[in-house]
């Protein structure tokens, strides 16, 4: 019937055509819906993703609740076995590929709580920077060879709090924009490589929700370095991180409307909105100024929703 079997598409072809309620029922029931099998398989990966994770949180607070009654061996002995047995389970044959997948990302975030265990036994003075440096690096090699998008963006958060850490603890004579700056350029040129790549290899399959994530990071400190940017301006300064945040929006809005994306434009809307309500309460002061922002924020918050609501509307009737 129609190429791109997704329940807006049948539903508009329904509206424009004759065919009867049984019938797009039908379709909906083979095509759209999900049937007993495909419940099955997402139960299996939801339970098992949720038993993992209670049992690395179970595994953290064990060590936490227990740290003074265990010797040193006997800590760092405990979190060594853990380790292996989640990776020893990736290399179980009668394991689908999901379920490694899951393992590895267990065994990685394991690595983290190996490392905080050395770091607390034989008290090594290392920064949190250090830490997470070397978390980050050790994990590095997995998630390269896996093609696993909750272990990647596990990645991209270690990075992004390796490079926080580091510029608290080392650089610290760096400005807070700036920081934020590169936080914000850090998260852009991920999203920009999965846009690249999804173009360069078409078979490789990479969730919206993972770009979506990303996306709303880099959303966050573009709109936090742009706020700090603001407020703390000395005369002779360059607006520098509102210009590049200015590229990047009309770069993402172009991409958004090619791609008839209302997440991006949504993002990028209520970003704008808070850095003109930034600039709009640091340029003046007093109640006038607060009366005015409320009515800029209402009138603002109100037109992007309705926007979107009419770019959606007009696409799914397309």
């Amino acid at each position: 019937m129609i190429n791109n079997t997704n329940r807006e598409n049948i539903y508009r072809v329904n509206r424009h055509s004759n065919l009867k309620e049984k019938t797009v029922q039908k379709f909906l029931t083979d095509h759209v819906y999900a049937g007993k099998p495909g419940w099955n398989s997402f139960l299996k990966i939801f339970l098992l993703s949720l038993g993992a994770g209670f049992t690395v949180a179970g595994i953290v607070f064990f060590f936490a609740y227990n740290w003074e009654d265990l010797h040193k061996f006997a800590k760092l002995g405990l979190a060594e076995m853990t380790f292996v047995v989640a990776s020893a389970c990736i290399f179980i044959s009668k394991f689908n590929e999901t379920t490694r997948s899951i393992m590895l990302t267990v065994a990685c975030v394991l690595v983290g709580v190996l490392f905080a265990v050395f770091g607390q036994i034989y008290q090594t003075g290392a920064n949190a920077y250090d830490f997470f440096l070397g978390w980050t690096v050790f994990i590095t090699l997995c998630v390269l060879i896996s093609d696993f998008a909750p272990l990647w963006l596990i990645y991209i958060v270690l990075v992004n709090t390796t490079f926080f850490f580091y510029s608290e603890q080392v650089a610290n004579h760096w400005e807070e924009r700036m920081v934020f700056l590169i936080h914000f350029c850090l998260n852009t040129s991920v999203l920009a490589a999965t846009v690249l790549l999804q173009k360069i290899k078409t078979e490789l399959h990479i969730p919206l929700w993972f770009t979506n994530a990303v996306a709303f990071a880099a959303a966050f400190f573009a709109t936090g370095g742009s706020i700090i940017e603001v407020v703390d301006y000395d005369e002779g300064d360059l607006y520098i991180v509102l210009l590049f945040v200015l590229l990047i929006y009309g770069l993402g809005v172009y991409y958004a409307l090619n791609k008839k994306s209302i997440f991006y434009l949504a993002v990028i809307a209520f970003s704008s909105i808070i850095i003109l309500s930034a600039v709009i309460i640091n340029a003046g002061s007093g109640a006038e100024t607060f009366f005015f922002i409320s009515i800029f924020i209402i009138g603002s918050v109100t037109g992007a929703i309705g926007a979107l609501l009419l770019l959606h509307k007009t696409w799914s009737h397309e």
